[in-house]
This record gives C-alpha cells, sequence and structure tokens, in this order.
C-alpha cells in the first residue's frame, strides 16, 4: 500500500473552502452535427477508391486499430470490413499502438475489446504481433512495420485526425503517426521518438510516414474527426498519392471544431479522471496547456494548479500524464500500473510524464492542497472542475468567473452557483452530465 508523505489537517468542509462555490455552465460550440448513418459514411467515403481495383479477391487486408478513444470505433472499423469483404478479400484486425497495452500481445488485445473491438463484434480474426520488419532506414534511424501487416496484401490505416499532444504541424496526430508509431509497434515507437528528439517531431513524422507508403504495402487510409463533443464529424478515405494532403486537410478541420477550456486562464483546474483512453498524455494539453518545454506557454489556457482525482478505467492503470498535475489523490496512485506507465513514457521519453505528484487522502484534501498554494481568496478564486479532457459540453465554474459570462454567447447557465461539497469519505460526487451533454 501507498502512504500519504504529507499529512495536513483534518478540516470540515466549511474550513475548507468557505467561499468556494461552483456553478454549472453549457458550453456550446460551432461545430458540425454528429454524422447519423456512419457504415453509409464510410461507405461513401471508400467508393471513389474504387478497392475492386486495388484489391483482389482472397487477398489479405489488415486494419489498423488504435489505442485511443475514438467515438463510434467499432462501428466504424465493422463498416469497413463489410466494405472490404463486399470485395471478396479477407480482412483482419491488427492492433497498431505502438508501446501501449504495456507493449504485450495479451495487452493490446485487452485494449481492444474495451473498445468493443473483439473477434466476435468484427467478425474476423485478430492478429497480434509485437514482432516488427525494417523497411527503411532514416536520418540514420531504422523504420519499422509490424510484421503480419509487412506480410498482408493491404494495410488499411484507420486514423483518427487530430492535433498532436507534443508538437505542432501541419501534420500531427493521423495517418502518418497511425503508419509510423502505431504500425511500428514499440520498438518502431521508440525509434520515432528518439529521431524526432535529435531532429524534430514534425521532420522525422513526414519522412518516417513518407518512407512506410513507398516501402509498404498501403491500400488506402480513412481519416475520422470528430466535433468538441466528441462526436463524428467527418469521415474521409484517401489513396496513399493523397494520403498526406488529405490529413492537412483534416486536420486543419479539426483544430477549428477542437474542445476548449471557456476560459483562457485558470487558477485551479480540476480534472475528475485522466486516461490514454482520453489523450496520448491523459488529459490533452491543448485543453489543459501543460505541453512539454519546447511548447509550453505558447499554445493553450494558462492554468496555475491541476488537481487530478481518478484515473479511467479503460487506461488499465496507464497513469501517463499524471507528472502534468499539481496535486493527486491517494486512489489514483494506488490504480497506477508503474509497468505500463513506464513503458509508455520511457518509449515516448517523457520521464516527467510518469512523475507522482503530490497525493492526498482524498479529494477535500487534495483539492484544498491547490486552492491553498494560491495566493488568491477562494471568493476570487478562478476555479474550473471537469470531467476529463473530452468531455467538455458541460464543466462547473467558481463565482468568479460568472460576471464575464454576460459577454458569451457559448456559454449559458444551467445550475445556479453552490459551494463545493464532500461525501462522508472527503470525495467529491462523480462529475453527472444532463443527457447528451458533454458524452
Amino acid at each position: 500500500m501507498f502512504s500519504t508523505f504529507v499529512t495536513i489537517p483534518k478540516v470540515d468542509d466549511a474550513m475548507l473552502t468557505p467561499s468556494l462555490r461552483m456553478a454549472r455552465i453549457k458550453q456550446v460550440f460551432d461545430v458540425p452535427p454528429p454524422i447519423e448513418d456512419l457504415p453509409s459514411a464510410v461507405s461513401q467515403a471508400l467508393s471513389p477508391l474504387k478497392l475492386t481495383s486495388r484489391i483482389r479477391p482472397g487477398e489479405t487486408v489488415a486494419i489498423t486499430v488504435g489505442s485511443r478513444g475514438i467515438a463510434n470505433i467499432a462501428t466504424i472499423v465493422r463498416a469497413v470490413i463489410a466494405e472490404l469483404k463486399s470485395t471478396g478479400a479477407t480482412p483482419f484486425i491488427l492492433p497498431a499502438m505502438g508501446s501501449h497495452g504495456g507493449a504485450t500481445i495479451k495487452g493490446q488485445i485487452d485494449v481492444l475489446r474495451q473498445l468493443g473491438v473483439t473477434p466476435e463484434t468484427m467478425g474476423v480474426p485478430i492478429r497480434a504481433t509485437m514482432e516488427v520488419t525494417q523497411i527503411g532506414k532514416v536520418l540514420g534511424f531504422p523504420v519499422y512495420i509490424n510484421k503480419f501487416g509487412s506480410k498482408a496484401d493491404h494495410i488499411a490505416v484507420v486514423a483518427r485526425i487530430k492535433p498532436h499532444t507534443d508538437f505542432k504541424g501541419d501534420i500531427e496526430s493521423g495517418f502518418y503517426k497511425m503508419m509510423v508509431v502505431g504500425l511500428g509497434n514499440h520498438k518502431g515507437a521508440t525509434a520515432f521518438h528518439r529521431a524526432s528528439a535529435r531532429h524534430g517531431h514534425s521532420k522525422v513524422l513526414a519522412k518516417f510516414g513518407r518512407t512506410t507508403l513507398k516501402n509498404t504495402n498501403i491500400a488506402f487510409g480513412l481519416g475520422i474527426v470528430e466535433n468538441a463533443y466528441d462526436q463524428t464529424v467527418r469521415i474521409e478515405a484517401a489513396s496513399p498519392s493523397n494520403m498526406e494532403q488529405t490529413e492537412k486537410k483534416l486536420l486543419r478541420q479539426s483544430k477549428s471544431w477542437m474542445m476548449k477550456l471557456p476560459f483562457n486562464d485558470a487558477d485551479v483546474l480540476i480534472v475528475d479522471e485522466l486516461g490514454k483512453d482520453i489523450s496520448g498524455d491523459g488529459m490533452d494539453p491543448n485543453v489543459t496547456g501543460r505541453f512539454g518545454p519546447s511548447l509550453s506557454g505558447s499554445y493553450g489556457p494558462r492554468v496555475s494548479r491541476i488537481v487530478v482525482l481518478d484515473l479511467t478505467h479503460k487506461t488499465h492503470g496507464n497513469a501517463l500524464g499524471i507528472g502534468k498535475a499539481d496535486f493527486t489523490t491517494k486512489r489514483a496512485v494506488e490504480k497506477m500500473d508503474r509497468h505500463l506507465t513506464y513503458i509508455n513514457a520511457l518509449t515516448a521519453l517523457d520521464p516527467a510524464g510518469a512523475k507522482i505528484p503530490p497525493y492526498f487522502d482524498n479529494d477535500r484534501e487534495t483539492v484544498s492542497a491547490a486552492v491553498n498554494s494560491i495566493l488568491t481568496p477562494p471568493n476570487r478564486l478562478k476555479a474550473i472542475r471537469i470531467k476529463n479532457t473530452l468531455a467538455l459540453g458541460e464543466v462547473e465554474i467558481s463565482e468568479a468567473y460568472l460576471p464575464l459570462l454576460k459577454n458569451r454567447k457559448d456559454l449559458f447557465l444551467t445550475r445556479e452557483p453552490k459551494r463545493l461539497t464532500f461525501d462522508r469519505d472527503g470525495n467529491l460526487p462523480p462529475f453527472q452530465f444532463q443527457t447528451g451533454l458533454g458524452t
């Protein structure tokens, strides 16, 4: 068992934050509506590629599925499988998640199961291996691809296109990252991050990605874009020759529709949960503003203190990103799987992301430590509480923000302020959303 290193006086709620009162607001983002018929959208996207002219009956097609919490991923992958089967092809699922899942076959299959992707739900086998094949060398570093992928007749790259958590460029997280990091398994992800540390992420991702396209059997890419409500709003397919330009275009759209906090500065940000299913960094730095040293202060909001209360169930104990928090709870630390977290952190050359911040016995003590570390009276403290960095349709804000609402057409008060309260164990009640908001 872990023990608390710092003991603070036991206090009741009134002594804790007597003036910290939180209101509930709804954020309205100007974004496209979700796609209603996803199978039809997949079919329409793939139709111009004329798959029957690219893929012959009986040929195998490896479909990449990563570890991210992509909305509707099981439905989308099933639709891709149906389209491929209609050509007479023999598709199978290929876990493409770098070092995630503890860099083990069982771990990566377990991640897919949590996403609803199993042989039973997909109607095709899952072929997982940590073995890789070297397909080239770039800037003095090897480029690898999953061994089953290299042996398949074709590879279908299914990826969400979104801003990256560690760098900025015209290609960030999408087709290229899935090919280079996802398909590269642990060995390929390690090579990419080491090359990036020397030459820069954008340059390396472009060169590694182009090498993968040139030296492998990529059939097509299927790009998925989500809006600020974590809903699927765009599905677009691209041939290998057009994947780079398509990714650039979809990334621009994704950035314009991305989620964000309601205000650009906060004294305290309370995050109920972090996890790899939420973001590669556990908490998306595009939301929290907590990027690495190279981007620190350049993007995102300015947040003085971040509090993390828990880990998601689907992160399987991978607590990468907890090092970006300033305070956390004992239960979050006890749920941390050091093996999974450290493998991920070391592969990404990000040991700081796995550091454990000061932690306390319950939410009350943790929030108290954050509030008391700010030299601002509670009644003027700017605090925001969110479920996670993917769920921002509804958030809680302290009273200090309320005067700013009158000039905002995108924010609506849904619950009057009330004092932050805790249960008998000193924990906050779960963050509950109204139907259809923030989910």
